[in-house]
């Protein structure tokens, strides 16, 4: 008979300090990792920076970054935990990966939507996608569209993608009236 306890310590230490999260996306920075994390933690409710870890004199010769300076941040965005890690200029972040910003209304698609765009280029805004100030994408999504563009009503459908195309910041009442056929 195999004996399972009614709670596991793995169990009890995840339910008294939070929910272990498997797969943690880590986002390379040049070297703003630190700045990034306090800007996304200011705007995301139940978020905040963690620790924080500096280079040292070790592996100079390989990270090349000065001793002493911010080489890691771990930080949350709405309980979702994350890594920011300062590596330098090799790598940028593309729109191949993005974080999708579920919003219940119009205001809180304004609200990101103004944030997350301020100091980034136009340009790289298209149909609730934009790129930040630090390069990294994101989609401002209303939850409603997802329904809509969901329904087996291809000709609603249709209209709904039409309208939504040309569109940099998505538009609920407008999205809605092509839905609807208005």
């Amino acid at each position: 008979m195999n004996y399972r306890p009614a709670i596991t310590i793995k169990e009890i230490l995840e339910k008294k300090y939070g929910c272990k999260q498997k797969i943690i996306p880590n986002l390379w920075f040049d070297n703003q990792a630190e700045q990034a994390a306090k800007f996304y933690t200011s705007i995301f409710e139940n978020s905040k920076v963690g620790r924080i870890t500096y280079y040292g004199k070790d592996g100079h010769e390989i990270h090349e970054q000065k001793e002493g300076t911010v080489m890691t941040v771990e930080f949350q965005i709405e309980g979702q935990k994350f890594v920011a890690l300062n590596g330098g200029p090799q790598f940028k972040f593309s729109e191949a990966i993005s974080f999708i910003v579920n919003c219940e209304n119009q205001e809180e698609v304004d609200h990101y939507w103004e944030i997350l765009s301020e100091g980034s280029d136009p340009k790289a805004q298209q149909c609730g996608w934009l790129k930040d100030k630090y390069g990294v994408s994101w989609q401002i999504v209303p939850t409603i569209l997802t329904e809509m563009i969901n329904d087996p009503d291809k000709e609603k459908t249709s209209r709904l993608l039409m309208s939504m195309y040309p569109m940099k910041k998505l538009d609920i009442e407008i999205l809605t009236q092509a839905y609807e056929g208005k």
